[in-house]
């Protein structure tokens, strides 16, 4: 799942039967510079685009950051212990609780639907949100900081 401040950019599923792996993520990461030259064709054009993904074993490989730096994708570093990417799955998991789907496909439909039905300003407030938790940071000067202010 990849998206910006204005809603979804680009999803994929993993096929059955597969892991994420560098090589499976170099593959999304091919699709996802696709949509965002679709979706998003002013950052594209500008080279303005930038990714942050977390630090997952796949996303941190060699491979990728040879194949990042060949495409000149610049990155957001992705600070350690950060629950920045993950308000999207409680989310989805609400959405979803207590429905019974009889095929994978049913899953991914309803899946699919649910993240379609997030709202933009959801994504802007995820996107402030971020933004502050980043200032903390700075702000704290590697400090540590609890109940979400420095």
């Amino acid at each position: 799942m990849f998206f910006d401040w204005k809603g979804i950019v680009h999803h994929e599923f993993v096929p059955h039967g597969l892991m994420v792996n560098k090589q499976f993520y170099q593959e999304v990461l091919v699709h996802l510079r696709d949509a965002v030259g679709g979706k998003r064709p002013e950052l594209w054009e500008n080279q303005t685009w930038m990714l942050h993904h977390d630090n997952a074993l796949a996303h941190a490989s060699l491979l990728i950051c040879i194949y990042l730096a060949k495409h000149q994708t610049s990155i957001v570093p992705h600070p350690s212990y950060s629950p920045d990417l993950f308000f999207l799955f409680p989310k989805l998991k609400t959405t979803l609780k207590g429905c019974h789907f009889q095929t994978i496909e049913e899953i991914r439909e309803n899946a699919i639907r649910e993240l379609h039905a997030i709202t933009g300003s959801v994504f802007q407030e995820a996107f402030q949100q971020w933004m502050k938790r980043w200032e903390w940071c700075i702000t704290s000067r590697e400090d540590y900081f609890k109940g979400g202010s420095a």
